[in-house]
């Protein structure tokens, strides 16, 4: 291994960990949840909030919970209810999606927790 080659690798360990710190938050709380409808905001609801919000997708409602900082799907028309499966959001950068219904939950804060998805 020449001089050059240790450069680079100690370059590229140094730039991986300096990533690391600079993106991967994963105790980042989220601090609001947007509901997004065919892909547009329709509204933002407080994390702090308690309660069910019902949401009119393409095919019939979908119902939200929120409590203790957490949101999640709680009913839903489509037939697999892998958005219901998903449970409860809570980190900034969760994403859970009723992709027949057309609805989407997304959770926002101060900084967005980066993971192998949405990176």
């Amino acid at each position: 291994m020449t001089t050059g080659d240790k450069i680079v690798l100690v370059a590229a360990c140094a730039l991986v960990g300096w990533l690391y710190a600079a993106f991967w938050h994963p105790d980042a709380a989220g601090v609001q949840a947007q509901v997004l409808v065919a892909g547009r905001v329709t509204q933002s609801v407080s994390l702090k909030d308690h309660g069910t919000i019902t949401v009119q997708g393409t095919i019939g409602p979908s119902e939200l919970e929120l409590r203790d900082g957490r949101i999640r799907f709680t009913r839903s028309p489509c037939r697999g209810k892998q958005c219901i499966h998903s449970g409860w959001l809570a980190r900034d950068g969760d994403f859970a999606a009723c992709l027949p219904n057309g609805v989407a939950v997304r959770v926002v804060g101060a900084n967005t927790y980066y993971d192998a998805i949405n990176f």
